[in-house]
C-alpha cells in the first residue's frame, strides 16, 4: 500500500501538450479516471496533487473515493509571472494579486497552497537550473501570507540558497529540493520539514537518450548523495514521484520512486498514505 505525495493529474507521463489539450474545453473525465485506475492497480490509496489551471486535480479529488483513494490538491499552483510555473498554475504580478490567488484557492476548497519559487533542472547540464530562485523576502512573504490565511504551503523549490530561504520561512513541505548543501540539509532536519526529492523524473530518463546520459546520471547521483545525508540526519523523506512527468506514469511512477528511495538508503519513516501521517505534515 503506497501514498503518492507529489503527482499531476493533468499530465500523462508521455506528452504534456497532448495531455493538457484533452482538457481544453473542460475536464476530460476519461483521462482522469484512467489515471485513478492506474493508482488503484498499483495499490496507491493516497494522492497529493501539485495542481493545475484547468480544474483537473479538483475533479480528480471529487471522484477519487470511487477508487478507494484519498486525494488532496491545492487546486492550482501560484507562480510569479515570467517565472517557472505556468505549467501547473496561475501567475501574479504584485502582492495584491498573490493575496487574491491565495483567497481564491482557499475559497475553491484547496487542501493547501502550492507555490513555485525556482526553476527546474537543466537536464542537459548537471547541477544547473533553468532559472534561479526568487529572493529571500519574496519567498518569506509568499509563505507568511498563506499561513496567515490558515493554509499550509507546499513549495516547488530547487537550488541551495532558495531551499534554505524556503525552509527558513517555515514551508510545510519541500518538493524536489535538488542541489541542497550541508547547511541547508541540516536546517531541513532541524525543522522536521518533509522533503519530497522526486527521483523518478531523473532516474526514469536513463536509457531513453532524450538528454545526455552522463549529465542525467550526475544529477541523479547528486540527489542520491543528498538524500542519504538528510536521512542520516533524521530528516523526514517522503514518497512523491512527480507522477505525470515524462516517463513517470501514474501508479508505476510511485513504485519507481519507492525503489529509488530504497537505493538511497531511505526505507523507514516514509510519509505514505494515511490521513494521520498527512495531517502530521500539514498541521495547520
Amino acid at each position: 500500500m503506497f501514498g503518492e505525495c507529489h503527482a499531476h493529474a493533468i499530465m500523462d507521463g508521455m506528452n504534456y501538450k497532448a495531455a493538457v489539450a484533452l482538457h481544453e474545453t473542460g475536464v476530460c473525465e476519461e483521462a482522469v479516471r484512467r489515471n485513478l485506475e492506474s493508482y488503484r492497480a498499483a495499490d496507491v490509496t493516497f494522492v497529493r496533487d501539485g495542481g493545475d489551471a484547468r480544474g483537473v486535480s479538483k475533479f480528480a479529488r471529487e471522484i477519487a473515493p470511487e477508487y478507494g483513494i484519498d486525494y488532496r490538491t491545492p487546486i492550482f499552483a501560484i507562480h510569479k509571472r515570467h517565472h517557472y510555473g505556468g505549467i501547473v498554475g496561475l501567475p501574479f504580478d504584485d502582492w495584491k494579486e498573490y493575496e487574491a490567488l491565495v483567497r481564491r484557492a482557499k475559497a475553491e476548497g484547496a487542501d493547501f497552497i502550492k507555490i513555485m519559487v525556482s526553476g527546474i533542472l537543466d537536464f542537459s547540464r548537471a547541477g544547473v537550473l533553468t532559472e534561479e530562485g526568487l529572493d529571500r523576502e519574496s519567498i518569506r512573504r509568499m509563505i507568511a501570507t498563506a499561513h496567515d490565511a490558515g493554509m499550509a504551503v507546499m513549495a516547488h523549490c530547487n537550488g541551495d540558497r532558495t531551499c534554505f530561504y524556503t525552509l527558513e520561512a517555515g514551508v510545510d513541505s519541500l518538493e524536489h529540493g535538488f542541489f541542497m548543501e550541508d547547511e541547508t540539509l541540516a536546517l531541513l532536519a532541524e525543522r522536521g520539514t518533509p522533503w519530497l526529492p522526486t527521483f523518478a523524473p531523473v532516474a526514469n530518463l536513463l536509457g531513453h537518450e532524450r538528454f545526455p546520459e552522463a549529465e542525467v546520471q550526475k544529477n541523479l547521483a547528486m540527489q542520491m548523495e543528498r538524500v542519504a545525508k538528510a536521512a542520516a540526519l533524521g530528516a523526514h523523506i517522503g514518497l512523491g514521484s512527480d507522477a505525470g512527468a515524462w516517463m513517470v506514469p501514474h501508479g508505476q511512477g510511485t513504485v519507481d520512486e519507492y525503489q529509488e528511495l530504497q537505493k538511497a538508503g531511505v526505507s523507514d519513516g516514509l510519509i505514505l498514505n494515511t490521513e494521520e501521517q498527512i495531517r502530521s505534515v500539514f498541521h495547520r
